[in-house]
């Protein structure tokens, strides 16, 4: 399968992810909803790393790409901390315009640390969802 068929299923399962959440934290706390969540991943991925047999491969890891894996799970967490709260105070279809505006924020990102090639149509790109974004959240 290609990139754009993993990203297509990645964006279809996220929206899942704002919906049915925002259905499940209704009368508890966002930190237990998160931290949940995240035990369920956790059983899910580590599932399918033995099921695929490429648990093996965790010796070979080297220790630059550990920290990095380590920090991009703190990012992770704490971006989760925060997403369930405002799932939970705000409505679905304003928080999550607002969520995916790390598109945007990773395009800047990834051309001040990694160098990649930025153009004028993805900086206009960018622009439009930025506008779109606000438009669609603060716009109800």
């Amino acid at each position: 399968m290609s990139w754009l068929i993993y990203a297509i299923l990645s964006a279809f399962f996220a929206a899942l992810v704002a919906i049915l959440a925002k259905i499940g934290i209704k009368g508890i706390d966002s930190n237990l909803a998160t931290a949940i969540r995240t035990v369920v991943i956790l059983f899910f991925t580590w599932g399918i790393v033995f099921y695929q047999g490429t648990f093996k491969g965790i010796g070979s890891i080297s220790k630059y790409s550990m920290f990095f894996l380590v920090l991009s799970g703190i990012a992770t967490g704490i971006s989760w901390l925060f997403y369930f709260k405002a799932l939970q105070i705000g409505n679905a279809s304003q928080v999550v315009p607002i969520d995916k505006l790390s598109l945007v924020l990773t395009i800047i990102f990834a051309f001040f640390i990694l160098k990649e090639r930025v153009t004028i149509s993805v900086i206009l790109g960018s622009v439009l969802m930025t506008v779109g974004a606000i438009m669609i959240s603060l716009g109800k």
